[in-house]
């Protein structure tokens, strides 16, 4: 995976311009607006983003739509497949733990804890 991939997505700013895109083509003005940032700043976003081949640009009359470019997300996805397999064996192995602890208790409640002495009331001797 190109490292211009990497660094596109190393800045919020830009992250957050994907996510946008994700619902859908948008004008530069709508990614101003929705990001807060200054139109040379967002455009210079969007540079780094196209250059990087997240984005391309579609004319529509007058304006330019930005869209995103699903193929790097693709490759991404691909390259974290194996780092996500880690994380479900693993969880996987949480949740077995997790049960086998609350098949020990058996079937008490777990929302309540058995009286103690300090519980069964203040007032009594």
């Amino acid at each position: 995976m190109e490292t211009a991939v990497w660094n596109a997505l190393a800045d919020p700013h830009r992250r957050a311009i994907l996510h946008l895109l994700l619902e859908g083509p948008r004008p530069v003005g709508e990614l101003v607006e929705a990001c807060g940032l200054s139109q040379p700043g967002t455009s210079k976003h969007l540079r780094v983003l196209r250059e990087a081949g997240l984005v391309r640009v579609v004319p529509d009359a007058q304006r330019r739509l930005y869209v995103l470019e699903p193929a790097p997300m693709a490759e991404l996805d691909a390259w974290l497949a194996p780092y996500r397999r880690l994380w479900n064996s693993s969880l996987d192995a949480l949740g077995r733990r997790l049960d086998a602890g609350d098949a020990e208790q058996g079937d008490d409640d777990p929302g309540t804890a058995p009286e103690t002495d300090e519980r069964k009331g203040a007032d009594q001797p």
